[in-house]
């Protein structure tokens, strides 16, 4: 559209010398019928127009289609609070009235009466439609210029007087045009103008001077991208670049050898949000290997013995974790899904036949008791994760940290320890807390002294349970019969009850609390040298009792990594790894 004052008063006088016949001025300036309407649109500015009156008359509706009017307009009315993918079409409704009220007509009569009582602005803003009602003559006359009328068709528009055109013109809804103006260039200069910008023959002055409207960065990044980057990135800098010259979508395609809709795609991206948004990574959400109900469904899976399944093997097979796996999500997951989560999570296959599977038969019962005190697990009840860990020798570990240039990190093979020690701990679930000592044996011994600090520590608590795995000595008889007697005195002296929830055989990747000892070895344990015994226990000592004092204010953020790098969440889960998959091998 021009811009000048000149140049658009010139126009102007050559179209009222034509009387207005938009064909005629279109031959006569050189342009299309739908530049000259826009120009005429933009030089004479629209005026509302007023009801007929009384005495005017009214343009009538098709006899036709008469009759069935109330019918569409009911239908459109229940369709007005649906989205407009929702709503009837037009097709549907000339077959409701065809099939049940004997309609007789075409089906164009419906079509533009539904679009005219669904377009209450009489504003048509489709550019086919628009273009088939200019071919076929006719003009919409908006709704609200007829009182109590749709909008009609009044035919084909009278060429009035030249005096006539003093007075205003009609206003027509037109869509501005979003494309540049077309270039008139042979199709082997467009072929050989992409392909030098496609290997960079044209420098990017010279493209800003063929390209003034578009700002200097842009163009820098489209050249950048046309030249040096990978194949779908080149494609689409040299669509929005042949598209902004000029150059027809038929042309671009054929020499990119891509579709006309991703063409317009580009151009609708490259509009809305100029390269950033051209060259954005859509990142996929559906992917089946980041949904945590399939992650947490192969997990559990993992946890259990194959036999719970039906399935009369001992280890899992991939094909056999893709049936049951498909069978609880209620939809196929792929098996490179699973492949994928098991390997994200850094599990090999040799590992889940020794850590990940648990061979005892009565997995699941064990496995729903815990979960069940859990979920009945009252305020003054409290549920406690124990394991120990070590021994573990006081000398030089390694691990991984940042190193000056030139400097090598080393630990020595062979050292003289200087003492040894075993950490025997509990974690608290519901608040996150941790009790530990040092002892010297792993023993039924050990464990009556952690039972008995833990019911003094929680004495105003009603009742406490105690969860562990199957080692000897935390299901020994002269661990039972201790609990059996201080509960029954517990009552009179004002102590806890004290009751189990042992884990399953062969499921440390159940206890809580070795993810805890994942995140204190990390960051304490990893890379140290302490001098003595005292000093390592005086470094675990400050960890928990920090830990301790955060979890204390900030319940809420417990689980979430604050401490060392915990592998999980402080809670039970029978979908979490809680055995650090690397504990042998100190990573930092």
């Amino acid at each position: 559209m021009p811009n000048h004052h000149v140049q658009r008063s010139r126009i102007r006088q050559r179209l009222l010398r034509r009387n207005f016949v938009a064909a005629s001025g279109a031959l006569q300036i050189t342009l299309s019928d739908k530049i000259v309407r826009k120009i005429l649109k933009y030089v004479f500015p629209p005026v509302p127009h007023l009801p007929p009156t009384p005495q005017q008359p009214r343009p009538s509706l098709r006899p036709t289609l008469r009759p069935w009017i109330g019918v569409i307009d009911q239908i459109i009315r229940e369709d007005a609070s649906l989205p407009k993918k929702l709503q009837t079409t037009a097709m549907r409704i000339l077959q409701k009235l065809r099939d049940e009220y004997g309609y007789r007509g075409g089906y164009s009569m419906v079509q533009e009466y539904v679009l005219q009582a669904r377009n209450p602005a009489g504003c048509e803003t489709n550019p086919r439609r628009l273009s088939q009602l200019n071919r076929r003559g006719k003009t919409l006359v908006r709704s609200v210029d007829l009182p109590e009328q749709r909008d009609v068709d009044i035919g084909p528009p009278l060429q009035e007087e030249p005096k006539a055109l003093e007075q205003p013109i009609p206003s027509i809804c037109y869509r501005l045009s979003q494309h540049p103006q077309r270039c008139q260039e042979p199709e082997g200069l467009v072929s050989e103008w992409m392909r030098s910008v496609l290997q960079g023959a044209i420098p990017i002055d010279i493209l800003a001077k063929e390209l003034r409207d578009t700002p200097i960065s842009e163009l820098e990044a489209l050249h950048a991208a046309a030249t040096k980057a990978e194949l779908p990135i080149r494609n689409k800098s040299m669509a929005v670049l042949a598209y902004l010259r000029g150059i027809s979508s038929t042309s671009i395609c054929s020499f990119l050898q891509i579709s006309t809709g991703s063409l317009f795609r580009y151009w609708r991206l490259f509009r809305r949000g100029g390269t950033e948004m051209l060259f954005a990574k859509k990142a996929r959400s559906d992917k089946q290997s980041n949904d945590e109900t399939v992650k947490d469904a192969v997990f559990t899976l993992l946890h259990s013995p194959p036999a719970a399944h039906g399935i009369n093997r001992t280890t899992w097979r991939m094909a056999d974790l893709h049936r049951v796996v498909s069978e609880q999500c209620h939809r196929n997951i792929g098996i490179e899904s699973i492949h994928t989560i098991i390997k994200e999570a850094g599990w090999k296959w040799r590992h889940a036949r020794i850590v990940l599977t648990s061979n005892d038969p009565d997995y699941r019962a064990k496995v729903d008791v815990i979960k069940k005190i859990l979920y009945e697990l009252k305020p003054d009840e409290a549920f406690f994760s124990i394991d120990e860990y070590g021994p573990f020798a006081i000398k030089q570990k390694g691990g991984v940290k940042r190193i000056a240039p030139g400097e090598q990190y080393v630990v020595p093979q062979w050292q003289k320890s200087k003492g040894w020690m075993i950490l025997t701990a509990a974690l608290e679930l519901s608040r996150n807390q941790v009790s530990h000592f040092y002892s010297r044996k792993k023993n039924t011994g050990e464990m009556i002294k952690m039972a008995d600090r833990l019911r003094e520590q929680y004495r105003t608590c009603s009742t406490i349970y105690l969860s562990w795995d199957a080692a000897s000595w935390h299901v020994s008889k002269d661990l039972a019969a201790h609990l059996e007697e201080i509960n029954r005195q517990a009552t009179a002296d004002g102590f806890p009850i004290v009751r189990t929830a042992p884990l399953p055989a062969c499921s440390q990747f159940l206890t809580v609390i070795e993810s805890v000892f994942s995140g204190m070895a990390r960051a304490i344990i990893h890379n140290s040298d302490y001098p003595s015994v005292e000093a390592a226990q005086e470094a675990i000592d400050r960890y928990f009792a920090r830990r301790n004092e955060d979890f204390a204010l900030h319940p809420k953020r417990a689980g979430q990594k604050i401490w060392g790098k915990e592998r999980v969440p402080s809670m039970f889960a029978e979908g979490q790894n809680c055995k650090d998959p690397m504990y042998q091998y100190p990573i930092g």
